[in-house]
């Protein structure tokens, strides 16, 4: 009789475990934490042939296309792989005239992958994509220099089957099969540049021949012509090209675009731009606007008077070719005053008359419509690389900017009112994040410091004051009250970053910040020094940065030190493969034990709430644990790679918290949980939201106050989040339930084992005939092809489990 109970429960127990994994690899909800842009947006490109239909372009985070029924951006590649990081980079976009649901984008980071390179088709605006991978031929870098020029890109309006791409190292390529293959115009004797933008824009002629294909073909080369020529023209769709002279002798092609009257609109800069270098002679504080007819071979120089900056983006009204608009790039003017001081950055020009007059339209008047997303006030629109006419109401134009999006609803105002037009899109880079027990999530980021958040789906308040990129954020996990966080400076907080109080260091910038458990200590590994210099120290202080003291024994660059949640005395930190522990509040380190390998992360985990708890991931040497303050370390079995590791709030019934992995379990990668200390693993994302892995900041983090919510690091989509359903939570507890339930099966009459035999044949039978009928479950399930096999071993236990019932 207890062998049978023995079955009986284990039975239950693994039908219940089946059936809870199944419900949280299919019951996921994600999305991004509202903070609003916070990226450079490369690029907006509208649709000339359906109306409200917009894309925009990142270098960093993606593609986005403008959902006009829910007045927000929605996401097109969220789907990218860890393989494929670099794909969000977005080195142009290209769209087809003749079917405005396809769309075409050249895609790729040279120092991601290898400098995969890509160009992605779709034929349903982006809901799915076709990859045609093009890295043999030519390779793009979404995140280079002159990453706002273009477009490279193009689709040919009156033959959908033609491309051309402008690349960066290669020079132009050709394809006559919708993209699929691609073959080299080496009648064009230009591959790169030394700049490395390559090829800046491709532009074809609309009415250049009514008929198979526009022959007139004009292309752009980021160069100055003391180096060559930057401007060539084809008449034979690109047999041939010759050099186009007559244009500035100085200053090298941005963006251009064609007038209803077949007259070349070309903005001009000093510089592959958004931004001056110094590697390059490219100051990027020069600039022209010219007009070019092809017809009769003339240039007209139709900058705007008085100004000479650099230029960057260009568009004209459809309706009339006399209405340009035009905008500086890299450019830091007076814009408006806020309560954060002035903002600098590009100006904004409109002519009427075909460039004989211009208004500037920010010196007209600057008025700034935020969307509720406060933390743009006193930030500029910047690097505008591109602006565009609404085709269908050109009142409305879009500018980009190096934090989103402007649109002005209309441009013949005074004041123009700018509208930070991001909803939707998350292009921030996170580079920490913390969730305090019972407070808030408390985020640090590139370039814009950081958020409080108490409500994820809410855009939130900036730190203040401001300091920029931040670097670290810690709290004291048994007085979450103090926080501190990390960049230029060092502020605290101690009222759970509702204020901030700077504190005084002078040895060095950014690195990495942590709080003992009581908060009465912090120590500091500064990242560089003030003038970027490698540190190999680390400080403590005890009196909130009034004193500072060298720790002993942790003489290493890059330190990411960490408390124990429990024991204020004792602190973390790994150099190479040896795990140091600090049983003095951080005054010195001492090596605890060896962990398995070397090449792991040096960011390391306590466990929250329990003492001597440590977890690493090892990279492609998966996850090692210790439970005795790093003295030893095991491997986490079925973990073959781990590239980020955090915890959450338990599960109800458990005793340890949630682990979640960004890693590999049974040949899949994404994010997985454990709820039982890492002897079970569950997948909880899909191949359609994995957001190219945790990118920059590498983390991967629980909430500590929801179970199941767990959140991520990007390389440029900002901070993503799943979260369970509340339903599934329910289901996550009664597992608990039912498992203490079916462990204490009361007496019953005693059944034969050949009975119970026999009956077991018999539900195997049955499952093996429900397995050969059953279709595998495509790639895009959460578990792929495993989740089949799931779901049948969970149907396997169950009939088990109430066959044996009935018999006993």
């Amino acid at each position: 009789m207890k062998i049978l109970q023995r079955i009986l429960s284990a039975l239950s127990v693994l039908t219940v475990c089946c059936f809870a994994s199944h419900t949280y690899a299919n019951n996921y909800n994600w999305d991004a934490v509202a903070m609003g842009g916070g990226g450079f947006v490369n690029a907006v490109i509208p649709s000339k042939t359906e109306q409200h239909l917009f894309y925009a372009r990142t270098d960093v985070g993606g593609a986005y296309r403008w959902d006009n029924n829910r007045s927000r951006w929605v996401a097109l590649t969220d789907w990218v792989s860890q393989e494929q990081i670099g794909f969000l980079g977005v080195e142009s976009i290209a769209l087809d005239s003749k079917d405005s649901a396809k769309l075409y984008m050249l895609v790729g980071i040279s120092y991601f992958n290898g400098g995969k390179t890509a160009i992605l088709k779709s034929n349903d605006y982006g809901n799915t994509f076709t990859v045609i991978d093009v890295s043999n031929q030519f390779k793009a870098h979404g995140n280079g220099m002159g990453r706002q020029t273009g477009e490279k890109l193009v689709v040919d309006p009156l033959n959908s089957e033609i491309l051309y791409t402008g690349s960066r190292w290669n020079g132009l390529f050709k394809s006559t099969d919708a993209g699929v293959t691609w073959s080299r115009l080496s009648s064009l004797n230009v591959t790169t540049t030394p700049n490395e933008n390559g090829i800046s824009f491709v532009v074809l002629d609309p009415a250049s021949e009514q008929g198979a294909a526009a022959k007139n073909v004009f292309v752009g080369v980021s160069r100055f012509p003391s180096v060559g020529p930057n401007f060539y023209y084809s008449a034979d769709a690109g047999q041939s090209f010759t050099v186009v002279n007559g244009g500035p002798t100085n200053l090298m092609p941005q963006r251009a675009v064609f007038d209803a009257r077949g007259d070349l609109l070309i903005t001009y800069a000093n510089g592959a731009g958004p931004h001056g270098r110094q590697d390059q002679p490219e100051p990027m504080d020069q600039g022209q606007v010219w007009k070019y007819s092809p017809a009769n071979q003339l240039w007209i120089n139709i900058t705007p008077a008085g100004f000479a900056s650099a230029f960057g983006g260009v568009t004209v009204d459809p309706n009339d070719s006399n209405h340009i608009i035009v905008s500086s790039c890299g450019t830091y003017q007076f814009q408006y005053e806020s309560v954060f001081g002035n903002a600098w950055g590009d100006q904004v020009f409109s002519t009427r008359d075909g460039g004989k007059n211009w208004t500037n339209l920010i010196k007209n008047g600057f008025s700034l419509d935020n969307q509720n997303i406060d933390w743009i006030v006193g930030h500029a629109i910047h690097w505008a690389g591109s602006v565009e006419f609404d085709p269908f109401n050109t009142k409305n134009i879009y500018i980009t900017s190096g934090n989103g999006i402007f649109k002005a609803q209309d441009v013949d105002a005074s004041p123009v009112v700018w509208s930070f037009w991001v909803k939707g899109i998350e292009e921030t880079v996170p580079l920490d994040l913390v969730s305090i027990p019972n407070g808030p999530l408390v985020s640090v980021i590139g370039d814009y410091d950081g958020f409080v958040h108490t409500d994820v789906t809410k855009y939130a308040a900036i730190h203040t004051p401001r300091m920029g990129t931040s670097t670290s954020v810690t709290f004291a996990y048994n007085d979450p009250q103090f926080i501190v966080r990390v960049g230029n400076s060092l502020y605290y907080s101690a009222d759970t970053g509702a204020t901030w109080n700077k504190m005084n260091f002078a040895n060095g910038i950014k690195g990495h910040a942590t709080l003992t458990a009581d908060g009465k200590t912090l120590v500091y590994s500064p990242g560089s020094t003030p003038d970027n210099k490698e540190i190999l120290l680390s400080y403590y202080t005890k009196d909130w940065g009034q004193t500072w003291t060298v720790i002993q024994g942790l003489s290493m660059s890059g330190a990411r030190i960490v408390a124990d949640t429990v024991n204020s005395q004792k602190l973390y930190a790994l150099n190479g493969n040896k795990l140091m522990v600090s049983i003095d509040s951080g005054v010195s380190f001492q090596q605890m034990g060896t962990l398995p390998h070397a090449n792991g992360s040096k960011l390391i985990r306590a466990v929250p709430g329990v003492e001597g708890g440590v977890w690493v991931a090892l990279s492609s040497n998966g996850l090692a644990q210790s439970s005795d303050s790093g003295a030893n370390f095991t491997l986490v079995p079925g973990v073959s790679a781990a590239q980020a590791i955090g915890f959450g709030k338990a599960a109800e019934g458990s005793d340890f918290p949630a682990i979640y992995i960004w890693g590999t379990v049974n040949n899949q990668t994404g994010i997985f949980v454990s709820t039982d200390r890492g002897n079970t693993w569950t997948r909880i994302n899909d191949s359609a939201h994995q957001y190219g892995g945790p990118g920059n900041g590498n983390f991967i983090i629980g909430d500590m106050n929801t179970f199941g919510t767990v959140y991520m690091s990007t390389a440029g989509r900002g901070i993503v989040y799943g979260k369970l359903n509340s339903t599934d939570s329910s289901s996550a507890s009664s597992a608990s339930s039912a498992f203490t339930t079916s462990s204490s099966v009361s007496s019953s009459p005693v059944t034969s084992s050949s009975s119970v035999a026999s009956s077991l044949s018999s539900v195997s039978s049955s499952v093996s005939s429900i397995a050969t009928s059953s279709a595998p479950v495509s790639g895009g399930s959460s578990g792929g092809g495993s989740v089949k096999m799931l779901e049948l071993l969970c149907l396997f236990a169950f009939f088990c489990a109430l066959r044996i019932r009935r018999l006993s």
